[in-house]
């Protein structure tokens, strides 16, 4: 029996993380979504934690530590270099875009404004990790 695909949110925005939540419940309830509002906590998570996600979602402009210094850090970090990182954000500021490809960010998605829009985003996000994961075991 296959594990259920993990997933680390890390987002400021309480109301995307209800987003999120909402939208990975409606599309894949089996698929457990963690939520922490800051790149220190989830820093603190991915070190100690012995499950790492499968794919970390990064927002990229995040009070304190922004997503692109949390992506720095992970890719910097020996144990957690090789964990697969989205940013998902609302920016589509071209800089932002070059800098996480960069630093060696999976992807970059700009958030779709409308909810059924980002539902339909996360539903392909979601199809490629599954299909990722079945391909590599």
């Amino acid at each position: 029996m296959d594990l259920p695909l993990r997933f680390l949110l890390v987002d400021d925005s309480v109301g995307d993380q209800l987003l999120a939540a909402e939208a990975f419940q409606q599309l894949r309830p089996d698929c457990v979504l963690t939520c922490v509002s800051s790149g220190a906590e989830a820093l603190r998570m991915l070190r100690h934690q012995k499950v790492k996600p499968d794919v970390v979602l990064l927002d990229v402009n995040m009070p304190g530590m922004s997503g692109l210094q949390v992506l720095e850090a992970i890719k910097a970090d020996p144990k957690l270099a090789l964990l697969p990182v989205v940013m998902l954000s609302t920016s589509n500021a071209e800089n932002d875009v070059q800098a996480a490809y960069t630093l060696h960010a999976n992807s970059y998605l700009v958030k779709a404004p409308i909810f059924e829009d980002f539902v339909a985003q996360i539903e392909t996000f979601l199809d490629f990790w599954q299909k990722s994961r079945i391909a590599h075991p």
